[in-house]
């Protein structure tokens, strides 16, 4: 068996073996259990994005780590959702040529030692969100990041702050709060227990060696659509739970031909490859519930869950170019 096999063996079983049978009590609760993601550590997952010498789950290739997302969130989306968000941290310890942020960080979020979200709503296109002031030693964050996952669940966010030349400066902050540092919880339709808030810094200092890189928006934004692909494997794991719960059916080469769309999608084809994925997790869920029949509008049901999970879907991770795809999609349908 390939590594790779052996990684994506490894999730899906993770995915029906623990997250799918605790889905609707994770579903119900304020927060993702804590077992859930030291499993994932213990089972090297945290380290899918990092090289092999942290973790015997290392993706050799996109396709291997997305669909090993993908098969994790067709356990448990929750889960997922505050899994998934580490691995921009993991990329950034990987690749930041800044000293020292290699060598002290990547090993830790590689094990799962230090688990990370996420903060880069300066990343989108407009104002900034989240602007960084230079200071002596550092930067001063000003703003609001009101999309952060996994608040109570991670050590650190990966932060995107823009200072007054328009460039991004990422920093790992500790996810704490403080006088600068304040976090509001978020009620939403799905994924509730992923302890998602709206995080305000007010004058919040980041010392420089929390500095992972900086780069130029107009750059990042170049860049931006070569991202999509791992959000896409949220959607698709929607539609593979939806699709193994049915049975054998025709939606089980829709949710393939999604896939490889996504695979072969090259920058400029990804917003509409990831506009079919989420279009797709909306249709399976309707299949599923219709096809459970009226068990489905119970509360605490899989049909039911899977349902506003795919309507969580449609707007998530979204960018203007998706989400005119989209309506495209479901104006047509």
């Amino acid at each position: 068996m390939s590594n790779s096999a052996k990684v994506l063996d490894r999730a899906d079983r993770i995915a029906e073996e623990v997250l799918f049978p605790a889905a609707e009590m994770v579903d119900a609760a304020d927060t993702v259990p804590t077992a859930h993601l030291d499993l994932l550590a213990e089972e090297g997952f945290y380290g899918l994005a990092g090289p092999p010498a942290f973790s015997v789950v290392s993706a050799e290739d996109t396709a291997t780590a997305a669909r090993a997302l993908e098969l994790v969130a067709s356990g448990c989306l929750t889960t997922a959702f505050v899994w998934a968000q580490h691995h921009s941290a993991v990329m950034a310890a990987n690749r930041s040529q800044r000293p020292g942020i290699t060598q002290k960080w990547l090993e830790p979020l590689c094990r799962g030692v230090r688990r990370a979200g996420l903060a880069i709503a300066a990343t989108r296109p407009g104002p900034a969100a989240v602007r960084a002031e230079a200071v002596d030693g550092g930067y001063v964050l000003h703003g609001v990041a009101p999309w952060v996952t996994g608040w109570g669940l991670v050590d650190v966010l990966l932060t995107a702050a823009r200072d007054a030349s328009d460039t991004l400066v990422w920093t790992l902050i500790d996810a704490a709060e403080s006088d600068t540092l304040t976090a509001t919880p978020i009620d939403m339709v799905a994924v509730a227990a992923s302890r998602t808030v709206q995080v305000t810094f007010t004058g919040h200092f980041v010392p420089e060696e929390r500095v992972t890189g900086t780069v130029p928006h107009e750059v990042y934004l170049r860049n931006d659509a070569a991202t999509l692909r791992f959000n896409g494997s949220l959607p698709l794991g929607v539609a593979t739970r939806c699709a193994r719960l049915m049975g054998t059916s025709r939606l089980d080469a829709a949710v393939d031909a999604v896939r490889a769309t996504l695979d072969n999608a090259g920058p400029e084809q990804l917003p509409s490859a990831r506009a079919a994925a989420s279009a797709l997790a909306l249709r399976a869920a309707g299949l599923c519930a219709t096809t459970t029949g009226s068990a489905a509008v119970l509360w605490n049901q899989p049909a039911e869950r899977l349902m506003r999970e795919a309507l969580f879907l449609l707007v998530f991770g979204s960018r203007p170019a998706i989400r005119a795809d989209l309506l495209d999609r479901l104006h047509a349908s």
